[in-house]
């Protein structure tokens, strides 16, 4: 395995960087060839932050788990990466004793992982500007809230972040 640590408001040390490949080189095990695996250490406020993300053929396992301490996080991240890897490996195996091959029909088979859309909503998209939407997704209680912008006649998206922090996601062009 190939690994890319970075860091972001930590100053990354060699036992932090010998740990983090120590914990992750037992993940060798579940890969062919030599993956590139992208870690990135964070603290924000008290708390330890450690995102993982390998590429692998067909889809991206990544994981972010952050706790009081970092050895911590990393030891939580390398056990969500194992259980996501253990799902996505048993699916591969399943799929090839039971013969079945991905199609795109009408019909979809059940599987417990499988996206299930369980409610719709049709809404007329009001203009309004950025600021109102955050109000009003305030007011239903939501974490985001669809819009039309009043002075571009776009629809876009307003969203709360994490930190508390409102995000706008507009379209190009």
């Amino acid at each position: 395995m190939r690994f890319r640590i970075s860091g972001k408001n930590i100053q990354l040390t060699d036992n932090l960087q010998n740990q983090v490949e120590h914990k992750l080189a037992k993940l060798d095990k579940y890969f062919k060839g030599d993956p590139e695996v992208q870690v990135t250490l964070s603290t924000e406020r008290e708390l330890q932050k450690v995102e993982v993300t390998i590429p692998i053929k067909g889809t991206v396992i990544r994981a972010e788990e952050s706790s009081s301490d970092m050895y911590a996080s990393i030891d939580l991240v390398q056990e969500s990466i194992i259980k996501q890897l253990r799902r996505h490996k048993s699916k591969l195996i399943d799929r090839y004793q039971s013969g079945f091959t991905p199609t795109y029909t009408e019909e979809s088979v059940e599987d417990e992982d499988a996206i299930r859309i369980v409610r719709t909503k049709h809404f007329a998209l009001k203009p309004m500007d950025p600021e109102e939407a955050c109000l009003q997704m305030e007011l239903l209680g939501h974490s985001f809230y669809v819009f039309r912008d009043s002075m571009t006649e776009q629809v876009c998206v307003v969203y709360k972040r994490k930190d508390g922090a409102y995000g706008l996601i507009e379209p190009e062009g």
